[in-house]
């Protein structure tokens, strides 16, 4: 059975050339980069050259970015870092209702401790109003943390915009760019952002490391305290391999990003206009034109998509219903919901997420099995039996 990866969003499979960089660093230069002996300068060094290929990633300066252990810990460093740095200031934070969990449960857990979260709505095609944006603002927002790009639809929102808004009022302004990185130029010098999150097994590189951007002058309460690593901003020992992978993969991305996103452009159009010619009732999630290239968040009405996903599973295609941190939940996806997307629809979406090793030969056969699939399942729903076309 062939086995096939459409779930390239949730995560990437390390590449040769990023784990042929660790290698050595968990065999021969293996010592602690604090250390100021011999043992210590080298690995030192190599922390220092991956920094700075992830900042060319972004184009910012070394002594703006921390590394971390994920996106998660990026995200939480940066809400909470603001939030506990300027309550002095204010205790008001605006959001979107389709922000990756990362995002809302920290919210969540602030407001427990009395701040004020506002959760923007999006509209039919997943993006934010800018006049509701700014009407939202109060003399206590203190943060706007907005999402680049949308983990289940690939929906791109207005990052330089926002921005702009949130620096005419002098509000920090944070985007989780997890998503995002890798698939589609970022510049930091010319988007109007104070942090920026990132992650490095969503571009190739391992799991257990991530990196905030915090644009110069920005004021953190650190999240992780302990020893003087990062600069006194996030203690801990570095982990120093993931870190060595995670420059290398962004090396790689500069270098292959006009590249792939052609590929990836290709592969999704030919998949999304494939299965709405062959199969009735499927529907595009999200803005057809402002999103991701690889991302295609397609519904199936009458058909339960956890369910598709099995019959998927079965035939050696890997893809995923949502967000992989909300794998496991009998909710709809939060996200579909707020785009006014119907309950029923919702149930039956599923999210294809493309990557470089992809190719067209399985596309086609994506499009070739799945047909039978949903017309299988739907000659087994009630709704479907019953709906009057």
């Amino acid at each position: 059975m062939n086995k096939i990866y459409f779930d390239h969003n949730a995560t990437t499979p390390v590449i040769d050339e990023v784990f042929e960089a660790m290698v050595p660093f968990y065999k021969e230069q293996w010592g602690n980069p604090s250390s100021i002996h011999w043992a210590g300068r080298g690995t030192r060094k190599a922390v220092e050259d991956a920094r700075e290929n992830v900042c060319k990633l972004l184009n910012c300066a070394p002594l703006e970015l921390i590394f971390t252990s994920s996106g998660t810990e990026s995200d939480n460093h940066a809400i909470k870092g603001i939030a506990y740095a300027k309550k002095d200031k204010g205790n008001h934070i605006i959001t979107t209702k389709v922000e990756h969990p990362a995002i809302l449960s920290t919210c969540k857990h602030l407001a427990k401790e009395g701040f004020e979260i506002t959760y923007l709505e999006v509209d039919k095609d997943g993006l934010i109003d800018l006049e509701q944006l700014k009407a939202a603002i109060t003399p206590k927002t203190i943060l706007i943390t907005v999402m680049f790009a949308n983990n289940e639809t690939g929906v791109l929102f207005p990052i330089k915009e926002i921005g702009q808004i949130a620096k005419e009022r002098g509000i920090t302004f944070h985007t989780d760019a997890v998503q995002a990185a890798g698939k589609i130029p970022i510049n930091v010098q010319e988007l109007n952002v104070d942090l920026l999150t990132i992650s490095g097994h969503k571009i190739y590189g391992p799991k257990g490391v991530g990196a905030l951007f915090a644009k110069r002058g920005v004021r953190l309460t650190p999240l992780i305290h302990g020893g003087h690593q990062e600069r006194n901003r996030r203690g801990g020992t570095e982990n120093v391999a993931g870190i060595i992978g995670f420059g290398k993969a962004a090396e790689i991305a500069i270098r292959d990003l006009d590249k792939e996103i052609a590929h990836l452009s290709m592969l999704r159009n030919r998949l999304e206009t494939g299965l709405k010619e062959k199969i009735q009732h499927v529907y595009v999630n999200g803005h057809p034109e402002k999103r991701l290239p690889n991302t295609a968040n397609i519904s199936f009405e009458f058909v339960e998509g956890e369910s598709l996903l099995l019959n998927l599973d079965m035939k050696g295609i890997a893809a995923s219903s949502g967000s992989a941190c909300t794998s496991g939940s009998l909710e709809p996806s939060h996200v579909l919901v707020a785009m006014g997307i119907s309950l029923e629809l919702a149930h039956g979406s599923v999210r294809f997420s493309l990557g470089k090793s992809n190719t067209v030969e399985e596309i086609d056969y994506l499009i070739e099995i799945m047909p039978p699939i949903v017309e299988r399942m739907r000659s087994m729903s009630p709704l479907f039996a019953g709906h009057k076309f």
